[in-house]
């Protein structure tokens, strides 16, 4: 089956600045950047939430697609999953953007390289990290309260958990060795999380690259 993607021209004459946020299933990426937005008055993008999204919207030119994907049990190909963050990028009208969970994979990072590295500012990746415990902790605790997510459970959260270990760590290696990969205890509190990520962006922002 052949996909046809589009090609999408940024509004702002200014190159879009983003930077990746990584970390294991529990580590707070959605909370943090719900915090960074506020403060810096970046876009927040979940490659998930697109996906989701897309596959739910009856007009859409991906949906049957993906859905299809989806219940064959199928990594839904990177092109597509490029090809809707490059549109909400477009649509948004802004230049800053926090990109959640992605890339997640090899896969996904080529298809990033190859489709839309060259087209924005990578800034840098903000990887919160703390042991498999506490992820494991957060997740059974998260899922006792009531999260409504069906994948707060013990054999759910094992395998985002080793698909984390096995497929993004690398990822996040990857950007290490480029020196961009930049660190922030995830055992902390929220608020002592936040202040230490603050202290990044603010770096960032000094070196007037946002």
């Amino acid at each position: 089956m052949r996909i046809f993607l589009s090609t999408f021209r940024y509004v702002n004459k200014m190159v879009p600045n983003v930077v990746f946020v990584l970390g294991g299933p529990g580590s707070g990426k959605g909370t943090q950047c719900a915090k960074i937005v506020k403060e810096f008055g970046y876009v927040h993008l979940s490659a998930g939430d697109l996906l989701r999204e897309e596959r739910l919207n009856p007009k859409s030119e991906f949906g049957e697609l993906i859905e299809e994907y989806i219940r064959e049990g199928k990594i839904v190909p990177v092109d597509i999953t490029c090809s809707l963050l490059e549109r909400a990028m477009e649509i948004s009208g802004k230049d800053k953007f926090l990109i959640d969970g992605f890339p997640r994979n090899q896969d996904n990072l080529d298809g990033w390289n190859r489709r839309v590295a060259d087209k924005v500012h990578l800034q840098f990746i903000l990887c919160l990290e703390c042991p498999s415990s506490v992820f494991m902790g957060r997740l059974m605790a998260r899922g006792a309260a009531g999260s409504g997510r069906s994948d707060d459970n013990l054999v759910s959260a094992q395998k985002r958990l080793n698909i984390f270990t096995n497929e993004t760590t690398p990822i996040i290696d990857h950007y290490r060795n480029l020196n961009m990969v930049r660190t922030v205890d995830a055992t902390q509190s929220i608020e002592k999380v936040f202040e230490d990520i603050k202290v990044l962006f603010k770096s960032v922002e000094g070196n007037s690259e946002v």
